[in-house]
């Protein structure tokens, strides 16, 4: 089992929507990119929603989401884990992002999605306990994205744009 440590806050100030994962998988850890493998359906859900070229270069479409007012992170800095499922992480070893300081610096964030249940797990047990700014915002659990989870692209687009419509720019 490795330990593994997530990546910066892809963020803006302005930004209205946090998008919050678990922890980058092995293919996201390689590439030092948000959600990248290529069967992950983050970036085709995104750029189908706010209308960027899902075939840009990351920087690109990193600009175009956070543009929209979208923020994306992770609920844990570090973990240890084998592979990329979070079924692997090892009890006792998840280590929350510090969130006081990133909605400090991000007051104008409305609403929290987590991408799969394991995000909404880990935050609520590992962060909202001891999160101080967490007044006014809401939360909503996404289907996740990743390939692990069997339902299809469109039941997922839809569920997303449902969320998430009316909080930051979305077609």
């Amino acid at each position: 089992m490795n330990t593994v440590t997530s990546f910066p806050p892809l963020s803006r100030p302005g930004a209205t929507v946090l998008i919050l994962g678990s922890m980058p998988g092995v293919a996201s850890l390689r590439a030092q990119e948000y959600y990248a493998h290529p069967r992950n359906h983050f970036w085709p859900i995104m750029a189908s929603m706010v209308g960027f070229d899902l075939a840009a270069p990351y920087a690109e479409r990193v600009d175009a989401l956070t543009g929209a007012g979208f923020a994306v992170w992770d609920v844990l800095q570090s973990c240890v884990r084998a592979g990329s499922l979070d079924s692997a992480i090892q009890a006792g070893t998840r280590v929350p992002n510090d969130f006081a300081a990133f909605f400090a610096a991000h007051p104008q964030i409305r609403l929290v999605g987590f991408n799969g249940a394991e995000a909404e797990k880990s935050f609520n047990s590992h962060v909202l306990p001891g999160l101080q700014s967490a007044a006014g915002l809401r939360y909503a659990r996404l289907p996740s994205s990743s390939p692990a989870h069997a339902v299809g692209f469109d039941y997922k687009l839809t569920a997303w744009r449902a969320a998430l419509a009316g909080q930051a720019y979305v077609n």
